[in-house]
């Protein structure tokens, strides 16, 4: 809905209740106005934008457009010095109370001038590395030089603190040398005072002594490490999350990083095996240490902006001409940051801190004793629970508190009358409608519908399609039931959910259906000689032909042109790029040799496949080869070409069907026997192998044992031999 003088737009929707159109769009109002609807109107046409309801008889003292609220609810004068208040206020107002409307916007003016003498802490974070030995000699006598350029810059009055805190690295490989001797002493030359190498240490909170400053700065001695690369982002983030332990005041607040290197940063410490990202969390030890140097990796810029953001920290990057185009590029990330080059031993770090200050300063238009004003501008998106939030200039710890609501429901003043007769004396009239405020048991536009054991809620599903919108957005569910509303050429919706119109068909040549036809519930019924979706065309299918059928069979003719079925292309539904023409197996085996799992019902199972038994197979361009094994493990060679329609084939079958030979019988058993008679001949020689082994064996211990043996040279007394021989006592040897 859009008025065309104001250009307001209130969008149209099926909004039954004031709250549900006021958070509908800033530009929606609601009539209250008693018997605004006309007859078959629904209650949605009470919103609209504030012109529209007025044209139609609303009048200014019946709409509903709730404003936003905006309360101040404190409000101190700014003061142009801190002398002799503690609090100096800078900003004005100190907190607001909005009270919105959904996506209407709301400006605040915020005013700030920053206060004379405003107190200022400067905290030195410095670079212990080896490279910066010059540099440290030459910071140990500057307090009271950076104490009095402070109180110069703040216009003389204020109060000006100053720290110090140092850093090296990682004491891990590949960031630190771990060798012991050089965790000892990790400086190159053995003649200068030298300390061990450490992530981040803080030396002093802030303090106005600034002799203490220089005695504290002057206890502290070089160190080193391996890259060039330092833990610098590291000890920023100490800085910042460690409020306290620096002792950080209501003040301007300056951090300043001196530096001779880059810095490492988000994910640099995968180098070393350290996986946990940073925590944005103090973890300094009784002795300032920072304890999770080597546990959590360094911080990302985001990370590190957040928090100096979140701290209020302006950070100045005092780094030599070799990096000043590294923290350039730092710079732009860091909001309220400065770049300022060192000289070789930092003579001019002074110089620099106050340059840099003032050119943060003027970049923002934070000038001292000067008044700026800024515009907020707060927008609730929906309907929100009370929420608070500070708003203020970076760089301050004072910040404007607003405390946003939101605006979500109407406020129509109604009389109290529970039995108004405008609801059928069965309920209470809210913002001119009676549906949310019906007696128990009755329910509908005028409180006109008895309930019975149905609920509202189940009266009003009955009227909506598929879980859709209630009457599809064109009627009133009045007991259950939807009654349809005009439509916008004077005629009436109708269906069950007057989901139905009959002026809304597809248009050929500026006319309904074309003139050919008439419009049915959205869709066109074309005379008997025309069709398409806007009857735009006469029947024909000239264009269509393809012998005795239309599109191939594979489609239908349409305003002479084919409309493809199935995946086949236009025009002719010819071909089907995604389509596979199979192999059937079961249906060639059934009608070429009458077997296999079809044999019993070829005819049925196979209606559509003409099958051509040949003795040679003719392959064409449109024909596909297959190759199959049919139920006895033969193989059948066939050919199938796509025929008219869908699954029509004509398919040719090679007669000769190529099975595996039989086995021979004879050669098995032959071999069989010759086998077995082989195994037992190689047996028969294996224990023959083993007996003769043994005999061996058994043989050449009888040898050995035979010549150990020893015999005893002695006659047996028992032994007799076997010649005897006798004396002839007569003989006289002559």
């Amino acid at each position: 809905m859009q008025n065309a003088n104001s250009g307001k737009v209130c969008s149209k929707g099926a909004f039954n209740s004031c709250a549900e159109c006021i958070v509908s769009g800033p530009n929606c109002a609601w009539c209250k106005k008693l018997n605004f609807t006309k007859t078959g109107e629904q209650e949605a046409v009470r919103c609209d934008t504030q012109e529209n309801l007025k044209t139609r008889g609303c009048s200014e003292t019946e709409i509903i457009s709730p404003k936003n609220i905006q309360q101040a609810t404190q409000k101190k004068p700014l003061t142009s010095s801190s002398s002799g208040s503690s609090d100096p206020v800078q900003i004005m107002p100190q907190e607001v109370k909005l009270e919105l409307r959904p996506d209407m916007p709301e400006t605040i003016e915020l005013k700030f001038k920053r206060a004379e003498g405003y107190p200022v802490d400067l905290y030195y974070l410095m670079d212990l590395s080896y490279s910066m030995r010059d540099d440290l000699e030459r910071v140990k006598s500057l307090g009271s030089e950076i104490v009095r350029v402070l109180q110069e810059i703040t216009g003389g009055k204020g109060k000006a603190r100053i720290g110090f805190g140092s850093f090296v690295d990682k004491t891990v490989l590949p960031f630190t040398n771990t060798n012991k001797e050089k965790l000892k002493w990790p400086c190159q030359d053995q003649n200068v005072q030298c300390q061990p190498p450490f992530g981040y240490k803080h030396v002093l909170s802030l303090t106005s002594e600034h002799q203490k400053f220089n005695d504290m700065v002057s206890k502290q001695f070089i160190s080193g490490n391996l890259d060039s690369p330092e833990g610098g982002l590291d000890a920023m983030m100490q800085v910042s999350a460690c409020e306290g332990r620096i002792g950080w005041g209501n003040s301007t607040r300056l951090l300043v990083l001196a530096t001779d290197d880059g810095f490492h940063m988000a994910g640099d410490g995968k180098l070393a095996a350290i996986l946990d990202p940073n925590d944005e969390k103090c973890h300094l030890d009784r002795e300032n240490l920072y304890t999770k140097s080597n546990l959590l990796d360094y911080p990302s810029v985001g990370q590190l902006a957040m928090m100096l953001d979140k701290s209020n920290i302006q950070p100045i990057f005092a780094v030599t001409e070799n990096v000043k185009s590294v923290y350039t590029e730092l710079q732009k990330m860091i909001p309220k940051s400065a770049v300022g080059v060192l000289s070789g031993n930092s003579d001019n770090v002074v110089k620099l801190i106050k340059d840099a200050y003032s050119f943060v300063n003027m970049t923002h238009g934070h000038f001292i004793s000067a008044q700026v004003t800024f515009y907020v501008q707060v927008t609730a998106k929906e309907c929100i629970k009370p929420v608070s939030f500070n708003v203020g200039p970076r760089g301050f710890t004072e910040k404007m508190r607003v405390t946003v609501t939101t605006r979500c429901e109407c406020e129509c003043d109604d009389p109290p009358m529970k039995d108004n007769p405008h609801c059928n004396g069965k309920g209470q009239v809210k913002c001119g409608t009676c549906r949310y405020d019906c007696e128990e048991g009755y329910l509908g536009q005028r409180c006109k519908c008895s309930a019975g054991q149905r609920d509202e809620e189940q009266l009003r599903r009955e009227c909506r399609k598929d879980n859709g919108t209630e009457c599809e957005g064109r009627g009133d569910c009045v007991c259950g039931v939807c009654q349809c509303h005009e439509t916008e050429g004077g005629k009436t919706y109708y269906g069950t959910h007057c989901e139905c119109d009959d002026e809304h068909c597809h248009k050929y040549k500026s006319l309904l259906c074309g003139g050919n036809g008439r419009c049915r519930c959205g869709k066109c019924e074309c005379n008997p000689e025309y069709e398409g979706n806007a009857c735009h065309c006469k029947k024909s299918n000239e264009q269509c032909k393809t012998g005795q059928t239309v599109c191939n069979g594979r489609g239908t003719c349409q305003c002479d042109q084919c409309q493809c079925s199935r995946g086949y292309k236009e025009p002719m539904c010819l071909t089907c790029p995604g389509c596979t023409v199979p192999c059937q197996k079961n249906c060639i085996e059934c009608l070429a040799f009458a077997e296999g799992p079809f044999q019993k019902n070829c005819s049925q199972a196979c209606p559509t496949t003409k099958v051509k038994v040949v003795d040679r197979l003719t392959l064409s361009t449109e024909a596909k080869k297959c190759e199959v094994k049919d139920s006895k493990n033969c193989w059948m060679d066939f050919t199938m070409e796509e025929l008219q329609g869908f699954d029509n084939y004509s398919v040719e079958v090679l007669r000769e069907q190529r099975c595996p030979e039989p086995p021979n019988i004879v050669a098995i058993v032959a071999g069989s026997v010759a086998g077995v008679a082989l195994i037992g001949l190689l047996i028969l020689l294996i224990i023959k192998a083993l007996i003769y082994i043994k005999d061996a064996k058994e043989w050449k211990n009888f040898q050995n044992e035979k010549k150990k043996s020893k015999w005893t040279n002695a006659d047996n007394p028992l032994f007799k031999e076997a010649t005897t021989t006798v004396a002839n006592p007569t003989f006289s040897g002559e």
